[in-house]
């Protein structure tokens, strides 16, 4: 099967994102998998959405209770409407519109053998313990993944058994090492040595590894993988190649991942004997003390026919007795644990497990999800074997502020779970905000979905604004929950507004479709800011992080952030005051804004990266760039002389190709498109040996191909290869869309076609190397005469209708773009003997693409919304927070306090600082001229000024001369900032943000910034002031 044939087999465009944690062979045995789930209150349903979005195969709901009031704090798929009808039939529509590829049934009866041989995967929510055994039992015993979860308030319990011989074919998410050969030694055993750019550090000991692309030694290639011994010079041993031929030249080595066989104990024996997932020692304990408490409310529930009471003292009681009286759990070994159970934690577990909360019904249906696709998959390592999460830090830590039975009684309404958890007060302090939701992307959704079901901002004074400035494109369908088929091509923003308001309607949400960056701050200013409580940060980028979280630093705002990769994920809370701000890390900023010197992309490429950008260039050249000129030249009427340098010149060279006419048929292009492969992989390569043939030595002494610079071959054009065919193939139909010709998907026909063909003759190429310090920058000249054969060819195209330039769209399978870009870069790094990745890497590479899937999304998504809880409950401790990080793949779940801000002092101040703080000075009636400033702020800070700036404008240097610091100190300070920067401040602006260095400080000192208040405001700082950042000076 061909390569082309090979990527339509699955809706790549639509889960793209998903291709890049799984792989194609993963996602298609999900597409084939079977799914039964059993429970649809609010855990069930995030399970049901998860498993919908990624594409199973089939999912049959099981579900006959009837909808009631509790339930809709966290099932987003029913509403009121639905109260008395069975979960799982009023669920079924709703949920088989998030995928219309996904089979989704409803099964009414009950779960029984026969019924179960259907399916690979069982999933029980919210289940009795009895039935939990029976089902798992059979499971066990017909070799079907069984999967437990559960969520009581702010705890969650999962359970996973996939059987006592279950084989994960791939432990890890991150890709196999794949580093390039410099040399390989014939001899027992042979010695691989890397190119310097690889490191062989990442490789270990015992690794098996295969070989692909190798010249000379070819019995390595395709190998059965070989065992590895990494030496200390980092060179590799890998057995005997004494016979093999002699190494030539290129090459890659390429780890092969090794299964892992999983055993898995069946419920009734896990019961009993749990292996918990946990990161140390404590974490083991405090799981262990969950499940008892779980044990015992499976018990309550048998023995009252009910859960605990919202808070009731009583009930909780009765669960920690019966929590005491548990048969002892069993270590490893089988004897018995010698521990205290922890009656403290079952008790606040006990008064708060009547109530069902979207956030960890987001949380631990993310995690259930995954699991599920790994039974599929076989990808990943599943949970060995239970999974405890508890949030009870939610709560107060001082017990006089829990709520009380009758707070948290029934009120029938849709927040009845949340009320039983938190209380009705609660519940109105979460209706009173307003929240700025930045980004309506997948977390956006997430996030967006979890606000309508807690209720934030439902009430009368309180409201969601969502700013976003993309619009919907078919790939984010697969992950954006609140987006579906019809609505791509609309505003994210307008499009995610109206979906929350559908799942709560007394939550009003305002979309606004610009981006919030420096360009909007007369938008996004104080009197918007004013009027947010808080705001919930789901961006792509460090920089738009960076600056969203310096907004909520100026403006004192909360921040919630969250951000996802692959299966990775974290969610962070920044309160002012409280926690340290937010930082963007340097080598994310720095990765974002790196680009390649033009002669590694052009002549020394030695990554995939140079060759997936060369050839991204390649077709904003050819495609898009040479449209346009070719048509400004036909409506201008200009010069060929007047064109901006040789590099356009050049490009109009290449793009008129072997052509001397405009094509008029699809074998026109063919043989343009024959002709380019032969000039950028054949004779390009040949020229540049002839400038600097492989044993050309510098004038130290050392050889030019060295270190980074990789020698390159000619390749020989070959129509059999498929990537030779793939790339004319491409390259010939992009060339026919530019000129308003058909094209053709018939590969078999393109090979007939170019067996007729023969190879064009070598053209006039542009690069001539003058020397070798001036090679990346050389340009041929273009003379008299060669400018005079391109116009007379131009002029032969001139009676044509105008090129289409082609703007590059990674997204779209059949438009070829993606299709080129692979194939020159595959053929690119096979003249330098770079190994090469498959399409969807590359598509990855060059379209910056970060590897996403529902599971994590909405896992962080959950993590942030119980930040929110905190952030809205009232001033709470540093150590009430918590930072999040989980990684799916690797069964990772982090959870710590966020550290406190650093405070800074200046040894001769009385006060201290941190980076919530400023100097606030109001402007005053009349306003202070600089002088009267700086004075205020000697007076009142012990501050000598020696420079002053708004943003980067100098308002006053202390090294001025006097006659220019008199000319400034006389101006008042608005006056000065207009003269300085030529700007008045823009209306409704309450201060100018200005930054001081002083006298006295050090290198690490950053003073807080001076916010000069240009409206009525409070006093001054002063002896006795209660602005709680800047003590004043005694």
């Amino acid at each position: 099967m061909s390569v082309l044939e090979t990527s339509k087999l699955l809706d790549e465009e639509l889960y793209s994102r998903q291709l890049c944690v799984l792989d194609l062979p993963a996602m298609q045995r999900i597409q084939r998998a079977k799914v039964l789930l059993s429970g649809l209150q609010g855990l069930g349903a995030e399970v049901a959405k998860n498993l919908v979005l990624m594409g199973v195969g089939s999912l049959t709901l099981h579900d006959p209770h009837p909808t009631c009031w509790s339930d809709l704090a966290a099932q987003f798929f029913l509403s009121e409407k639905d109260l008395k009808r069975s979960r799982a039939e009023a669920s079924q529509e709703p949920v088989a519109k998030l995928n219309g590829a996904v089979q989704v049934c409803v099964h009414t009866g009950d779960i029984t053998e026969e019924l179960l041989l259907d399916f690979q995967v069982v999933v029980l929510t919210a289940s009795k313990l009895e039935e939990q055994l029976k089902v798992g039992a059979l499971c066990h015993k017909l070799g079907i993944c069984f999967l437990v979860a559960d969520t009581r308030g702010l705890v969650g319990q999962l359970f996973s058994d996939f059987g006592e011989d279950f084989t994960v074919q791939d432990p890890i998410e991150a890709d196999p090492l794949t580093a390039a050969i410099q040399h390989i030694s014939q001899g027992s055993p042979g010695i691989l040595t890397l190119r310097k750019e690889a490191d062989a550090r990442y490789f270990r000991d015992g690794d098996l590894v295969t070989f692909s692309g190798i010249e000379g030694m070819v019995e390595l290639n395709g190998c059965d993988p070989r065992p590895i011994h990494v030496q200390e010079d980092g060179t590799l041993e890998i057995g005997n190649t004494a016979i093999f031929s002699r190494y030539l030249r290129g090459g890659a080595v390429t780890e092969v991942k090794k299964s892992e066989i999983v055993s898995h104990k069946p419920l009734d024996v896990a019961l009993l004997q749990p292996r918990v997932v946990a990161q140390n020692p404590q974490e083991a304990y405090r799981a262990r003390c969950l499940h008892q408490a779980f044990r015992a409310l499976h018990q309550f529930q048998h023995l009252n026919g009910r859960l605990p009471k919202p808070w009731d003292p009583d009930d909780a009681e009765m669960v920690v007795g019966l929590a005491r009286s548990l048969e002892p759990l069993k270590g490893t070994e089988g004897g018995p644990l010698e521990e205290l159970l922890d009656e403290a934690l079952v008790q606040t577990v006990a008064l708060s497990s009547a109530g069902g909360l979207s956030p960890m019904a987001a949380m631990l249906g993310a995690v259930a999800a995954q699991e599920v696709l790994k039974a599929i998959s076989r990808k990943f390592m599943p949970l060995d074997q239970w999974l405890y999460f508890d949030a009870l830090d939610c709560l107060p830590e001082d017990g006089k502020l829990l709520p009380t039975p009758e707070d948290c009684a029934p009120r029938c309404c849709r927040y009845d779970g949340q009320i039983a958890v938190f209380g009705a007060g609660f519940q109105e302090m979460l209706g009173q905000q307003h929240y700025l939701v930045v980004g309506a992307g997948a977390i956006g959704c997430e996030l967006l979905k979890g606000f309508a079901l807690v209720g934030l901002g439902a009430g009368a004074s309180g409201g969601v604004t969502v700013a976003d400035m993309d619009h919907i494109e078919r790939s984010n369908l697969s992950r954006q929950f609140l987006f579906r088929t019809q609505d791509v091509g609309r505003p994210k923003a307008e499009v995610a507004a109206e979906a929350t308001h559908r799942l709560n309607a007394d939550l009003q949400v305002t979309p606004l479709t610009y981006p919030l960056d420096p360009t909007t701050e007369h938008i996004y200013g104080d009197n918007f800011f004013s009027r947010v409580d808080g705001v919930a940060a789901a961006l792509d980028s460090f920089q738009a992080r960076h600056y969203v979280a310096a907004r909520c630093t100026h403006y004192l705002k909360p921040l919630l952030e969250a951000g996802t990769q692959g299966t990775s994920g974290h969610a962070f809370v920044f309160m002012p005051h409280v926690t340290e701000a937010y930082r963007a890390p340097a080598s994310g900023l720095a990765s974002e804004d790196a680009t390649y010197p033009v002669c590694t992309l052009r002549h020394f490429p030695s990554t995939v990266e140079h060759t997936l950008q060369w050839a991204r260039d390649e077709f904003e050249g050819l495609f898009c760039l040479s449209a346009e000129i070719i048509n400004r030249h036909h409506q201008e009427l200009t010069s060929l002389a007047e064109t901006d340098g040789p590099q356009e010149l050049t490009l109009l060279e290449e793009v008129l190709g072997v052509l001397r006419e405009r094509p008029q048929t699809w074998q026109d292009c063919v043989v343009w498109a024959l002709g380019h492969w032969q000039r950028r992989f054949h004779y390009g390569i040949m020229q540049l040996l002839s400038c600097f043939p492989p044993d050309k030595v510098l004038e130290d002494g050392t050889l030019f191909w060295s270190g980074p610079k990789q020698c390159p071959e000619p390749l020989e054009f070959d129509a059999s290869q498929d990537t030779h065919l793939l790339y004319v193939l491409a390259a010939a139909n992009l060339y026919a869309r530019m000129h308003g010709l058909p094209g053709s998907w018939d590969q078999t026909a393109l090979r007939e076609l170019l067996k007729l063909l023969p190879l064009p003759v070598p053209q006039p190429l542009a690069p001539s190397f003058p020397n070798d310090l001036d090679l990346a920058g050389a340009s041929a000249e273009f003379g008299p005469e060669r400018l005079k054969k391109l116009h007379q060819v131009l002029e032969v195209w001139s009676g044509s209708p105008p090129l289409k330039p082609l703007k590059f769209e990674k997204d779209n399978d059949s438009n070829f773009h993606m299709d080129f870009v692979a194939a020159a870069a595959s053929l690119r790094a096979q003249n330098y003997g770079i190994p090469p990745v498959n399409r969807t890497q590359s598509k990855r590479i060059v379209g910056q693409i970060i590897p996403a899937i529902a599971t994590t999304t909405a896992a962080v998504a959950g993590l942030v919304g119980l930040e929110l809880y905190k952030v809205v409950g009232g001033p709470r401790p540093l150590s009430a927070f918590r930072h999040n990080y989980l990684h799916l793949a690797e069964n990772r779940f982090n959870r710590w306090v966020p550290c406190a801000p650093a405070i800074q002092k200046l040894h001769h101040l009385t006060w201290t600082w941190t980076c919530w703080n400023r100097l606030k000075v109001p402007a005053g009636q009349p306003e202070k001229t600089l002088e009267l400033l700086l004075a205020h702020l000697h007076e009142q800070f012990g501050l000598r000024v020696k420079m002053l700036l708004h943003g980067k404008a100098l308002l006053y240097s202390a090294r001025w001369s006097p006659k220019k610091q008199a000319q400034h100190l006389a101006l008042r300070v608005t006056e000065l900032v207009q003269q300085v920067t030529g700007q008045m401040p823009k209306p409704g602006q309450q201060v100018l943000v200005l930054e001081l260095s002083c006298e006295g400080e050090e290198d690490d000192t950053t003073f807080p910034p001076l916010h000069y208040e240009l409206c009525d405001k409070t006093a001054a700082l002063s002896p006795g002031s209660t602005e709680p950042c800047i003590p004043s000076p005694q």
